[in-house]
């Protein structure tokens, strides 16, 4: 059974060529070549099985060096937030005490700070530590 296996995961080598991802259009083959395997479903022999795993590897190496998310910023979350529940700017007056500081927060002119942000959490029920800025925004 080993040589077989052997045998087999051989030629699904030779046939594919699996090597370190350079560029979008290896990637892109790979992504095919995985999509092939996958519809094969139960019936993906040991072999293929194996080069499933090899080029996943491959695919998620490229992918994480190329694909990396930058952090969003606390400013960032804050208008995703108020723009999946549908508020403006005056919505907010009363977690940041003025219409003033609400629009020098929204317009980026003001920091959230720690008062704000623990305010912000409680209004959209979420971490406070969303709004804290860490200044990892790759």
């Amino acid at each position: 059974m080993t040589v077989s296996l052997d045998r087999e995961y051989a030629a699904l080598l030779a046939e594919v060529q699996p090597k370190a991802i350079e560029t979008e259009i290896e990637n892109e083959l790979y992504l095919a070549e995985v999509t092939k395997l996958m519809r094969l479903g139960e019936t993906l022999s040991p072999a293929q099985e194996r080069l499933l795993k090899l080029l996943v590897n491959l695919i998620e190496s490229f992918e994480d060096k190329h694909y990396q998310l930058k952090r969003a910023t606390p400013l960032e979350i804050l208008t995703e937030l108020m723009s999946q529940r549908g508020l403006k700017q005056k919505d907010l007056v009363s977690v940041f005490g003025s219409q003033g500081i609400a629009s020098e927060v929204l317009n980026g002119k003001r920091e959230i700070s720690k008062a704000m942000a623990k305010a912000l959490g409680e209004f959209f029920n979420v971490s406070p530590a969303l709004f804290f800025d860490t200044g990892d925004h790759r």
